[in-house]
């Protein structure tokens, strides 16, 4: 019997092929966090110069922790775990100025989530003490052994809204915080939905919510993703053309003419591949790593050295499309300080089966089961689409992926996608006071809320911006329409508060004329 289900499992691997999201992805990802943590730390070194920061050095804010119970809603598992949090009180109008939760997802968070951004600029204008919590089963927040399945099933949005709602009834009382406080909660793309349901699960412990780039609709087959690339790479407000997206477009044809025509050897040499590709997966993972640098420079327009504008110099080059790319591919690695691209699909199920974490940084094995246990996501490249990338990026590959890894079945991905958006409302969420927040350049937003639901449910629509811009630091590049976004967001904020105080004086005086 053993060996039937090993082989059984053998063959299910190999036929894992196709549009899993490349290695290089994460690795983008964690080129823009380095470079978000070098503004952090140069937009500190400002403020130190012209305001010498009261009590302690900035970014010496240490993370704190807080027991948390691993099961919110089984009383018969008694395990806890540890979740890291961070607090500043600089601008804060103690007793009784507002706080602002800033809400943490697939990733660790570093204690500038609590000294830069846009929440942080709006705490000072309103005096506001600023939390920002981790979420469970990322960065500190994890135990040991946590990446095991028989933990890892714990892991999931419901529990972590529990958490947060566990944290907020914790900071009242270490904080001393009353009615008089309120709270606003931000979060930018999956902890942008975070905060939408936070607000929407738990209206008594939040009064707003900001929503930035929250993909609140889940979806499996994420076909609309790599449309908006394609639109992406020809707007010319971020410096893309038709020429350039038709130019990507034709690149990665004849890259599938290739693969077709079995050229791996000229594959692996033109785009420095360390591995041999010939293989069915390693194909795959070949054209996904290389789709999925196209995709996070779009996904992160401008919040690295790398943007559209500088893509599309390079793919509009007089030559060859497939040329252009071969030279951009190049460049990328060389300025990524890699000698070649792993593409070596045993080395990612390797990552995606380890259970000890090399850094706090890593998040692929449990974003990856939250997508299968929960939200889809899956970023297809279907014939009736205008994806500019290959065919081999098919949904199959990533629920097949989520069977072999975690036990999870495709027609199951499928059950939990629709009950997460029977249990949340999609993006048609009924609720008040949430702002969703989106770029026209960004991906995600075609599975977040991009219109007026209600007049308390509102949206902001960012011509031109990419993911969580709103959320960065004010620059002086910023177009216009950012510029009235974040004006629109301080509004808002302005008016919850308003309205808060208004409610507490109209209580007060009720309590007081009995």
């Amino acid at each position: 019997m053993r060996l039937v289900i090993l082989s059984f499992l053998l063959v299910i691997t190999l036929t894992v092929s196709n549009a899993i999201l490349g290695t290089r992805f994460w690795k983008f990802r964690q080129m823009v966090e380095n470079e978000r943590r070098e503004k952090a730390l140069k937009q500190k070194q400002k403020w130190e110069n012209i305001i010498p920061p009261i009590g302690r050095p900035m970014g010496e804010i240490k993370g704190q922790y807080l027991t948390q119970p691993l099961a919110h809603f089984d009383p018969m598992v008694k395990k806890t775990y540890q979740q890291r949090y961070w607090v500043n009180p600089q601008y804060w109008n103690n007793p009784n100025g507002p706080v602002f939760l800033y809400i943490g997802g697939e990733g660790g968070l570093e204690p500038y989530a609590v000294e830069i951004g846009e929440h942080v600029d709006l705490a000072k204008k309103y005096g506001a003490l600023v939390f920002a919590v981790e979420h469970r089963f990322y960065g500190g927040s994890i135990n040991d052994g946590g990446l095991k399945m028989d933990q890892m099933q714990y892991l999931s949005s419901q529990q972590a809204l529990a958490d947060l709602a566990s944290f907020h009834s914790f900071a009242q009382s270490k904080f001393n915080l009353t009615e008089k406080n309120t709270w606003i909660c931000f979060g930018g793309s999956y902890p942008g939905a975070l905060s939408a349901w936070f607000r929407l699960k738990y209206p008594h412990l939040v009064y707003g919510a900001i929503a930035s780039s929250a993909p609140v609709r889940a979806e499996t087959n994420f076909e609309g993703y790599n449309e908006v690339v394609a639109a992406s790479l020809a707007d010319p407000v971020v410096k893309g053309s038709q020429q350039c997206a038709d130019n990507v477009a034709a690149a990665f044809k004849e890259i599938n003419l290739k693969i077709q025509q079995e050229k791996f050897d000229e594959l692996q040499k033109d785009f420095l591949s360390c591995n041999n590709i010939s293989n069915a997966n390693d194909t795959a993972m070949f054209v996904s790593n290389m789709a999925s640098v196209v995709m996070g420079i779009v996904q992160y327009n401008g919040m690295t050295t790398w943007s559209i504008k500088k893509l599309c110099e390079d793919m509009t080059q007089p030559g060859e499309p497939y040329s252009n790319l071969v030279t951009f591919n190049a460049k990328y690695l060389h300025e990524s300080h890699e000698e070649c691209s792993d593409n070596s699909f045993d080395d990612f199920l390797d990552d995606l089966r380890r259970l000890t974490l090399k850094s706090e940084a890593e998040a692929m094995r449990q974003w990856t089961y939250q997508t299968c246990a929960q939200f889809g996501y899956y970023q297809t490249c279907d014939k009736n689409t205008t994806c500019p990338f290959a065919p081999q990026m098919d949904l199959k590959s990533n629920t097949i992926l989520c069977s072999v890894i975690y036990n999870i079945s495709a027609q199951t991905v499928d059950k939990r996608v629709d009950f997460t958006n029977s249990y949340y409302g999609a993006d048609q969420p009924r609720g008040t006071r949430i702002v969703f927040v989106n770029g026209s350049i960004d991906p995600w937003h075609s599975l977040s809320v991009l219109q007026d639901l209600s007049p308390t449910v509102t949206a902001i629509f960012i011509n031109g911006t990419a993911h969580c811009a709103n959320m960065e630091e004010p620059t002086r590049e910023d177009l216009p329409s950012l510029i009235q976004a974040r004006q629109k967001i301080d509004a808002k904020i302005g008016q919850w508060l308003q309205e808060a105080r208004n409610q507490h004086l109209d209580n007060k005086l009720y309590f007081d004329s009995q």
